[in-house]
Protein backbone atom coordinates (compact mmCIF):
# COMPACT_ATOMS: atom_id res chain seq x y z
CA UNK A 1 0.00 0.00 0.00
CA UNK A 2 2.67 2.45 0.67
CA UNK A 3 4.07 2.01 -2.63
CA UNK A 4 1.44 2.40 -4.70
CA UNK A 5 0.93 5.89 -2.64
CA UNK A 6 4.62 6.77 -3.50
CA UNK A 7 3.92 9.27 -5.98
CA UNK A 8 1.69 11.17 -3.69
CA UNK A 9 2.93 10.21 0.04
CA UNK A 10 3.94 14.06 0.53
CA UNK A 11 0.72 15.45 -0.53
CA UNK A 12 -0.59 12.55 2.01
CA UNK A 13 1.99 13.87 4.46
CA UNK A 14 0.86 17.74 4.16
CA UNK A 15 -2.73 15.93 4.75
CA UNK A 16 -1.67 14.47 7.89
CA UNK A 17 0.35 17.31 8.80
CA UNK A 18 -2.40 19.54 8.46
CA UNK A 19 -5.47 17.27 10.33
CA UNK A 20 -2.79 16.72 13.34
CA UNK A 21 -2.78 20.56 13.73
CA UNK A 22 -6.68 20.89 13.33
CA UNK A 23 -7.08 18.28 15.93
CA UNK A 24 -4.67 19.87 17.99
CA UNK A 25 -6.86 22.59 18.20
CA UNK A 26 -8.02 24.96 21.05
CA UNK A 27 -11.50 26.44 19.47
CA UNK A 28 -12.42 24.74 16.30
CA UNK A 29 -15.09 27.35 15.44
CA UNK A 30 -12.10 29.87 14.96
CA UNK A 31 -10.99 27.68 11.88
CA UNK A 32 -11.62 28.12 8.41
CA UNK A 33 -10.90 25.96 4.95
CA UNK A 34 -10.01 28.74 2.81
CA UNK A 35 -7.54 30.47 5.30
CA UNK A 36 -6.05 26.42 5.90
CA UNK A 37 -5.98 26.21 1.91
CA UNK A 38 -3.99 29.29 1.49
CA UNK A 39 -1.22 29.07 4.46
CA UNK A 40 -0.53 25.87 2.15
CA UNK A 41 -0.56 27.46 -0.95
CA UNK A 42 1.98 30.13 0.90
CA UNK A 43 5.07 27.49 1.88
CA UNK A 44 4.77 26.34 -2.06
CA UNK A 45 5.11 29.89 -3.70
CA UNK A 46 7.58 30.74 -1.01
CA UNK A 47 10.10 28.12 -2.06
CA UNK A 48 9.29 28.44 -5.91
CA UNK A 49 9.87 32.53 -5.22
CA UNK A 50 13.06 31.65 -3.24
CA UNK A 51 14.58 29.20 -5.41
CA UNK A 52 13.65 29.26 -8.54
CA UNK A 53 12.32 33.06 -9.72
CA UNK A 54 14.95 34.67 -11.50
CA UNK A 55 16.30 38.02 -9.19
CA UNK A 56 15.38 36.61 -5.43
CA UNK A 57 16.82 33.50 -6.08
CA UNK A 58 20.33 35.50 -7.17
CA UNK A 59 19.48 37.27 -3.76
CA UNK A 60 19.88 34.68 -1.43
CA UNK A 61 22.78 33.11 -3.51
CA UNK A 62 25.10 36.28 -2.82
CA UNK A 63 23.75 35.99 0.78
CA UNK A 64 24.82 32.50 1.31
CA UNK A 65 28.61 33.53 -0.45
CA UNK A 66 28.65 36.95 1.50
CA UNK A 67 28.54 34.14 4.61
CA UNK A 68 30.99 31.60 2.84
CA UNK A 69 33.62 34.55 2.85
CA UNK A 70 32.49 35.22 6.60
CA UNK A 71 33.65 31.46 6.77
CA UNK A 72 36.83 31.68 5.17
CA UNK A 73 38.03 34.77 7.08
CA UNK A 74 37.02 32.11 9.98
CA UNK A 75 39.21 30.11 9.08
CA UNK A 76 42.06 32.78 8.43
CA UNK A 77 41.35 33.42 11.84
CA UNK A 78 41.26 29.98 13.30
CA UNK A 79 44.09 28.97 11.65
CA UNK A 80 46.80 32.08 12.85
CA UNK A 81 45.45 31.24 16.57
CA UNK A 82 44.86 27.27 16.25
CA UNK A 83 47.44 26.19 13.76
CA UNK A 84 46.83 23.27 11.17
CA UNK A 85 44.11 22.17 14.62
CA UNK A 86 42.10 25.25 13.37
CA UNK A 87 42.56 24.64 9.78
CA UNK A 88 45.86 25.62 9.07
CA UNK A 89 48.89 23.62 7.49
CA UNK A 90 49.61 20.65 9.11
CA UNK A 91 53.48 20.54 9.69
CA UNK A 92 53.79 16.67 8.87
CA UNK A 93 52.23 14.50 5.91
CA UNK A 94 48.57 13.50 5.96
CA UNK A 95 47.39 10.20 5.22
CA UNK A 96 43.71 10.69 6.18
CA UNK A 97 42.85 14.45 5.75
CA UNK A 98 39.20 14.54 6.95
CA UNK A 99 40.46 13.64 10.38
CA UNK A 100 42.05 17.03 10.37
CA UNK A 101 38.89 18.61 10.55
CA UNK A 102 38.19 19.62 14.18
CA UNK A 103 34.68 20.81 14.86
CA UNK A 104 35.46 23.23 18.03
CA UNK A 105 38.00 24.58 16.85
CA UNK A 106 37.15 25.61 13.07
CA UNK A 107 33.36 25.07 12.72
CA UNK A 108 31.97 26.44 15.88
CA UNK A 109 34.27 29.11 16.33
CA UNK A 110 32.33 31.20 14.00
CA UNK A 111 29.23 31.42 16.26
CA UNK A 112 31.77 34.30 18.05
CA UNK A 113 32.95 35.78 14.95
CA UNK A 114 28.16 35.81 13.78
CA UNK A 115 27.80 37.10 17.64
CA UNK A 116 30.06 39.87 17.66
CA UNK A 117 28.69 41.11 13.77
CA UNK A 118 25.41 40.57 15.34
CA UNK A 119 25.67 43.33 17.85
CA UNK A 120 27.68 45.56 15.94
CA UNK A 121 24.81 45.72 12.86
CA UNK A 122 22.71 46.68 16.48
CA UNK A 123 25.18 49.35 17.66
CA UNK A 124 24.75 50.44 13.84
CA UNK A 125 20.90 50.58 13.54
CA UNK A 126 21.29 48.35 10.61
CA UNK A 127 19.40 44.90 12.40
CA UNK A 128 17.05 47.58 13.79
CA UNK A 129 15.99 49.03 9.83
CA UNK A 130 16.57 45.32 8.78
CA UNK A 131 13.94 43.83 11.58
CA UNK A 132 11.80 46.82 11.05
CA UNK A 133 11.53 46.71 7.20
CA UNK A 134 10.88 42.70 7.49
CA UNK A 135 8.06 43.43 9.89
CA UNK A 136 6.46 45.87 7.45
CA UNK A 137 6.92 43.07 4.66
CA UNK A 138 5.03 40.35 7.13
CA UNK A 139 2.43 42.60 8.09
CA UNK A 140 1.40 42.73 4.32
CA UNK A 141 1.86 38.82 3.83
CA UNK A 142 0.84 37.27 6.80
CA UNK A 143 -1.72 39.55 7.67
CA UNK A 144 0.33 40.50 11.08
CA UNK A 145 0.87 43.24 13.06
CA UNK A 146 2.18 45.38 15.67
CA UNK A 147 4.41 42.81 18.17
CA UNK A 148 3.93 39.71 16.58
CA UNK A 149 4.99 41.38 13.14
CA UNK A 150 8.28 42.42 14.56
CA UNK A 151 8.92 38.70 16.50
CA UNK A 152 8.39 36.66 12.67
CA UNK A 153 10.73 39.25 11.10
CA UNK A 154 13.44 39.11 13.94
CA UNK A 155 13.31 35.27 13.85
CA UNK A 156 15.01 35.39 10.72
CA UNK A 157 18.25 36.72 12.08
CA UNK A 158 17.66 36.07 15.82
CA UNK A 159 17.42 33.08 18.22
CA UNK A 160 14.43 32.24 20.93
CA UNK A 161 16.29 33.46 23.69
CA UNK A 162 17.05 36.73 21.80
CA UNK A 163 13.81 37.88 20.13
CA UNK A 164 11.46 37.97 23.12
CA UNK A 165 13.31 40.89 24.57
CA UNK A 166 12.53 42.52 21.53
CA UNK A 167 8.95 42.92 22.48
CA UNK A 168 9.87 42.63 25.90
CA UNK A 169 7.38 45.72 26.92
CA UNK A 170 4.17 44.08 25.51
CA UNK A 171 4.77 40.43 26.43
CA UNK A 172 1.89 40.86 29.34
CA UNK A 173 -0.16 42.44 26.87
CA UNK A 174 -0.03 39.73 24.23
CA UNK A 175 -3.27 37.64 23.53
CA UNK A 176 -2.64 33.71 23.93
CA UNK A 177 -2.25 32.84 20.31
CA UNK A 178 0.05 35.61 20.06
CA UNK A 179 2.37 34.53 22.96
CA UNK A 180 1.67 30.53 21.46
CA UNK A 181 2.40 31.91 18.21
CA UNK A 182 6.44 33.80 19.38
CA UNK A 183 7.26 30.50 21.50
CA UNK A 184 5.87 28.03 17.94
CA UNK A 185 8.24 30.55 15.65
CA UNK A 186 11.07 30.16 18.14
CA UNK A 187 10.63 26.27 18.25
CA UNK A 188 10.25 25.73 14.57
CA UNK A 189 13.14 28.18 13.21
CA UNK A 190 17.02 28.69 13.97
CA UNK A 191 19.19 31.85 14.55
CA UNK A 192 21.69 33.31 12.04
CA UNK A 193 24.70 32.41 14.39
CA UNK A 194 23.54 28.18 14.38
CA UNK A 195 22.40 28.23 10.97
CA UNK A 196 25.98 29.00 9.65
CA UNK A 197 27.13 25.98 11.70
CA UNK A 198 24.61 23.76 10.28
CA UNK A 199 25.91 24.93 6.57
CA UNK A 200 29.29 23.74 7.71
CA UNK A 201 28.36 20.22 8.84
CA UNK A 202 26.37 20.25 5.91
CA UNK A 203 28.99 21.52 3.07
CA UNK A 204 29.44 17.93 1.87
CA UNK A 205 25.94 16.41 2.17
CA UNK A 206 24.15 18.47 -0.09
CA UNK A 207 25.21 21.34 -2.58
CA UNK A 208 24.70 25.24 -1.75
CA UNK A 209 23.80 23.67 1.77
CA UNK A 210 23.64 27.63 3.04
CA UNK A 211 21.33 28.74 0.73
CA UNK A 212 18.75 25.74 1.75
CA UNK A 213 19.25 26.87 5.19
CA UNK A 214 18.60 30.58 4.33
CA UNK A 215 15.40 29.05 2.59
CA UNK A 216 13.99 27.17 5.50
CA UNK A 217 14.44 29.85 8.15
CA UNK A 218 12.30 32.17 5.75
CA UNK A 219 9.19 29.21 5.18
CA UNK A 220 9.98 27.80 9.09
CA UNK A 221 8.38 31.20 9.86
CA UNK A 222 5.61 31.21 7.67
CA UNK A 223 4.32 27.89 8.85
CA UNK A 224 4.87 28.41 12.24
CA UNK A 225 2.39 31.09 11.82
CA UNK A 226 -0.09 29.46 10.12
CA UNK A 227 0.42 26.54 12.26
CA UNK A 228 0.30 28.78 15.25
CA UNK A 229 -2.87 29.98 13.39
CA UNK A 230 -4.39 26.34 13.61
CA UNK A 231 -3.61 25.14 17.16
CA UNK A 232 -4.66 28.73 19.22
CA UNK A 233 -6.96 30.63 16.49
CA UNK A 234 -6.34 34.26 16.28
CA UNK A 235 -8.70 36.74 17.83
CA UNK A 236 -10.25 39.54 16.05
CA UNK A 237 -7.51 42.10 17.56
CA UNK A 238 -4.19 41.97 17.95
CA UNK A 239 -1.45 43.79 20.00
CA UNK A 240 -0.24 47.26 19.01
CA UNK A 241 3.61 47.25 19.72
CA UNK A 242 7.10 48.76 18.00
CA UNK A 243 10.81 47.47 17.63
CA UNK A 244 12.53 48.21 21.03
CA UNK A 245 16.16 47.06 20.90
CA UNK A 246 17.47 44.92 23.68
CA UNK A 247 21.01 46.34 23.29
CA UNK A 248 22.48 49.47 24.43
CA UNK A 249 26.53 49.93 23.32
CA UNK A 250 28.50 53.52 23.89
CA UNK A 251 30.72 52.20 21.20
CA UNK A 252 31.45 49.46 18.46
CA UNK A 253 34.37 47.59 20.18
CA UNK A 254 31.94 47.50 23.43
CA UNK A 255 29.18 45.86 20.84
CA UNK A 256 32.56 43.60 19.49
CA UNK A 257 33.20 42.74 23.02
CA UNK A 258 29.93 42.13 24.26
CA UNK A 259 28.98 40.38 20.85
CA UNK A 260 32.49 37.89 21.26
CA UNK A 261 31.60 37.24 25.19
CA UNK A 262 28.31 36.08 24.08
CA UNK A 263 29.20 34.19 21.28
CA UNK A 264 32.13 32.34 23.79
CA UNK A 265 29.32 31.25 26.33
CA UNK A 266 27.40 29.63 23.67
CA UNK A 267 30.44 28.29 21.76
CA UNK A 268 31.03 26.82 25.38
CA UNK A 269 27.74 25.72 25.65
CA UNK A 270 27.49 23.86 22.29
CA UNK A 271 30.83 22.14 23.09
CA UNK A 272 29.86 20.61 26.36
CA UNK A 273 26.17 19.92 24.61
CA UNK A 274 27.64 18.26 21.67
CA UNK A 275 30.29 15.60 24.33
CA UNK A 276 27.56 15.20 26.62
CA UNK A 277 24.39 14.44 24.30
CA UNK A 278 27.26 12.40 22.38
CA UNK A 279 28.33 10.40 25.38
CA UNK A 280 24.86 9.82 26.08
CA UNK A 281 24.15 8.43 23.30
CA UNK A 282 26.67 6.40 23.01
CA UNK A 283 25.87 4.82 26.35
CA UNK A 284 22.17 4.15 26.04
CA UNK A 285 23.86 2.15 22.86
CA UNK A 286 26.03 0.34 25.12
CA UNK A 287 23.63 -0.46 27.59
CA UNK A 288 21.09 -1.84 24.77
CA UNK A 289 23.18 -4.01 23.77
CA UNK A 290 22.86 -5.93 27.08
CA UNK A 291 19.95 -6.60 25.86
CA UNK A 292 18.69 -9.97 23.12
CA UNK A 293 19.20 -9.50 19.36
CA UNK A 294 15.52 -8.14 17.92
CA UNK A 295 14.88 -9.68 14.60
CA UNK A 296 18.54 -10.81 13.92
CA UNK A 297 20.16 -7.45 15.24
CA UNK A 298 21.46 -5.62 17.97
CA UNK A 299 19.12 -3.08 19.79
CA UNK A 300 20.14 0.56 19.42
CA UNK A 301 18.80 4.30 20.12
CA UNK A 302 19.08 4.29 16.10
CA UNK A 303 16.80 1.46 15.42
CA UNK A 304 14.46 2.76 18.16
CA UNK A 305 13.56 6.03 16.87
CA UNK A 306 13.52 5.03 13.06
CA UNK A 307 11.43 2.35 14.07
CA UNK A 308 9.10 5.24 15.84
CA UNK A 309 9.72 7.98 13.67
CA UNK A 310 9.59 6.29 9.93
CA UNK A 311 5.88 6.85 9.04
CA UNK A 312 6.53 10.73 9.60
CA UNK A 313 9.52 10.52 7.40
CA UNK A 314 7.55 9.01 4.97
CA UNK A 315 5.13 11.47 5.23
CA UNK A 316 7.50 14.00 4.39
CA UNK A 317 8.36 12.15 1.18
CA UNK A 318 11.27 10.12 2.08
CA UNK A 319 11.57 6.73 0.36
CA UNK A 320 10.10 3.68 2.55
CA UNK A 321 13.66 1.98 1.93
CA UNK A 322 15.46 5.13 3.80
CA UNK A 323 12.08 6.02 6.41
CA UNK A 324 14.10 3.89 9.18
CA UNK A 325 17.57 6.37 8.57
CA UNK A 326 15.77 9.21 8.42
CA UNK A 327 12.99 8.88 11.18
CA UNK A 328 16.09 8.18 13.28
CA UNK A 329 17.20 11.22 12.89
CA UNK A 330 14.08 13.14 13.66
CA UNK A 331 14.09 10.83 16.78
CA UNK A 332 17.86 12.53 17.79
CA UNK A 333 16.72 15.97 16.99
CA UNK A 334 13.23 16.06 18.89
CA UNK A 335 15.16 14.04 21.99
CA UNK A 336 18.60 15.23 21.60
CA UNK A 337 19.11 18.50 19.58
CA UNK A 338 19.13 19.52 15.67
CA UNK A 339 22.60 19.78 16.23
CA UNK A 340 23.32 16.09 17.07
CA UNK A 341 20.86 15.39 14.15
CA UNK A 342 22.31 17.19 11.59
CA UNK A 343 26.12 15.44 12.01
CA UNK A 344 24.26 12.27 12.38
CA UNK A 345 23.02 12.88 8.68
CA UNK A 346 26.48 14.01 7.17
CA UNK A 347 27.88 10.32 8.66
CA UNK A 348 25.45 8.54 6.80
CA UNK A 349 24.55 11.00 3.79
CA UNK A 350 26.19 7.97 1.39
CA UNK A 351 23.19 5.99 2.47
CA UNK A 352 20.97 8.17 1.61
CA UNK A 353 19.13 9.10 -1.91
CA UNK A 354 19.81 13.34 -2.66
CA UNK A 355 15.95 13.92 -2.27
CA UNK A 356 16.13 12.45 0.89
CA UNK A 357 19.28 14.65 1.77
CA UNK A 358 16.67 17.70 0.59
CA UNK A 359 14.33 16.94 3.01
CA UNK A 360 16.23 16.29 6.21
CA UNK A 361 18.02 19.11 5.40
CA UNK A 362 14.80 20.92 5.98
CA UNK A 363 12.89 18.40 8.69
CA UNK A 364 15.81 19.25 11.11
CA UNK A 365 16.38 22.69 11.03
CA UNK A 366 14.65 24.01 14.46
CA UNK A 367 14.72 24.20 18.10
CA UNK A 368 11.95 22.08 18.25
CA UNK A 369 12.73 19.47 21.18
CA UNK A 370 12.46 18.47 24.53
CA UNK A 371 15.50 20.87 25.89
CA UNK A 372 13.76 23.85 24.44
CA UNK A 373 10.86 23.53 26.73
CA UNK A 374 12.81 24.20 29.50
CA UNK A 375 14.51 26.96 27.82
CA UNK A 376 11.48 28.26 26.98
CA UNK A 377 9.00 28.18 30.31
CA UNK A 378 12.76 29.55 32.17
CA UNK A 379 13.05 32.44 29.93
CA UNK A 380 9.52 33.54 29.63
CA UNK A 381 8.64 32.89 33.02
CA UNK A 382 11.63 35.68 34.12
CA UNK A 383 10.17 38.16 31.25
CA UNK A 384 6.79 37.61 32.45
CA UNK A 385 6.02 35.35 35.30
CA UNK A 386 2.49 36.64 35.74
CA UNK A 387 1.51 34.22 33.29
CA UNK A 388 3.98 30.88 34.34
CA UNK A 389 0.98 28.97 34.66
CA UNK A 390 0.10 30.18 30.70
CA UNK A 391 3.34 29.31 29.36
CA UNK A 392 3.59 26.01 31.36
CA UNK A 393 0.82 24.48 30.15
CA UNK A 394 1.07 25.43 26.19
CA UNK A 395 5.09 24.85 25.81
CA UNK A 396 4.58 21.28 25.11
CA UNK A 397 1.79 21.77 22.53
CA UNK A 398 4.16 24.71 20.83
CA UNK A 399 6.85 22.13 20.65
CA UNK A 400 4.94 19.82 18.63
CA UNK A 401 3.21 22.72 16.78
CA UNK A 402 7.14 23.99 16.07
CA UNK A 403 7.70 19.99 14.56
CA UNK A 404 4.46 20.41 12.85
CA UNK A 405 6.10 23.16 10.82
CA UNK A 406 8.92 22.29 9.91
CA UNK A 407 7.67 18.73 9.12
CA UNK A 408 5.67 21.21 7.01
CA UNK A 409 7.98 22.94 4.83
CA UNK A 410 10.29 20.23 4.93
CA UNK A 411 7.18 18.24 2.98
CA UNK A 412 6.43 20.50 0.74
CA UNK A 413 10.37 20.61 -0.67
CA UNK A 414 9.87 17.48 -1.04
CA UNK A 415 6.80 17.76 -3.52
CA UNK A 416 8.47 20.29 -5.16
CA UNK A 417 11.03 18.36 -5.85
CA UNK A 418 9.87 15.64 -7.47
CA UNK A 419 8.06 18.31 -9.87
CA UNK A 420 10.42 21.19 -10.49
CA UNK A 421 13.96 18.74 -10.02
Amino acid sequence: MLQSLYHYQGVVGILVFTLVAIAMSEDKRWLRVWSILTGIAVQFALFILLTKVPGVKEVFLKIATGVCKLKDATEAATSFVFGYVGGGVAPFDVSNPSSLFILAFQALPMLMVVSALTMLLFHWHVMQYAVKGLSFVMSKLCRLDGALAIVAAAKMFLGQTEVPFLIRPYLSKLSRHELFATITCGMATTSGMIMVLYATILENVVSNALNHILVVTVMGVFSSIWISRIVVPQPDSQTSGEFISPYKFSSSMEAISRGTSDGLRLWANVVAMLVVMLALIKLLNITLASLPDAFGAPITLERIFGLVASPVAWLMGVPWSEANLAGNLLGIKTVLNEIVAFIGLSEISSQLSEKTRIIMTYGLCGFANFASIGIVIEMFSGLVPERKGEIISMSVKAMVAGALATCLSATVVGVLWELLG
